[in-house]
């Protein structure tokens, strides 16, 4: 994926090197020069000083071929003003924001902006809504995140029941599609490769599940 990381801080730094491991084309913004130093010098991506929230320096960062945007700065307002010109004006679809004043979470949620809030493992946690976009991203309700994805096996002929994915990975399927039809599942429902499901599962969970998703 194509991803844009605003803010190297602690938060920013750690979260681009994930992704660039993670072989994801990665462009970082920031308004200091020497905030890049953090990236380390196997960093393989693009790095740009700027304002996240300035058109052309978006541009230059490639958002108009962007699949996702990280707003992960200092300041919750730098953030949601980037969350806005990467959403509205250049119609990016996956946007997560770092949140430091819970009290805002209500808000971001009316309007429809993915966030990650704490001060431990967010880096981790911005990185697991990020992979899990291999799947669709569709919402996210206070510490549960709603997941739409299709199953991939390296053995096509392996199964799984909805059961088995809420004891193992604590994901609880609530619809599926199989063949073309579409179901609400029981336990023992069996999804197959290929199938599309969407699954409701604690935000904390997400990395362990991604070994779901991208299998």
């Amino acid at each position: 994926m194509n991803i844009i990381v605003v803010g190297c801080g602690r938060v920013g730094s750690h979260l681009a090197t994930l992704l660039s491991d993670d072989g994801h084309n990665v462009s970082v913004i920031d308004r200091r020069a020497d905030s890049f130093a953090a990236l380390g010098h196997d960093f393989n991506g693009t790095t740009i000083k700027g304002v996240g929230f300035d058109e052309e320096v978006l541009q230059e960062a490639g958002v108009e071929d962007c699949d996702v945007v990280a707003a992960v700065t200092s300041n919750d307002n730098t953030n949601l003003m980037v969350a806005e010109v990467a959403r509205r004006i250049f119609g990016v679809k996956h946007v997560i924001t770092r949140l430091y004043a819970p009290k805002r979470e209500k808000t971001y949620t009316q309007l429809g902006i993915d966030f990650a809030c704490g001060t431990t493992l967010v880096a981790e946690e911005i990185f697991a809504k990020i992979v899990a976009n291999h799947g669709h991203h569709v919402e996210t309700f206070g510490d549960y995140e709603l997941i739409r994805f299709a199953l991939r096996f390296d053995d096509r002929t392996a199964t799984v029941t909805c059961g088995e994915l809420e004891r193992d990975y604590g994901a609880r399927v609530v619809v599926y599609e199989h063949d073309d039809v579409t179901a609400m599942p029981k336990p023992d429902t069996v999804l197959h490769h290929g199938d599309v499901a969407m699954v409701c599962i604690d935000r904390l969970s997400l990395l362990d599940f991604n070994e779901i998703i991208r299998s």
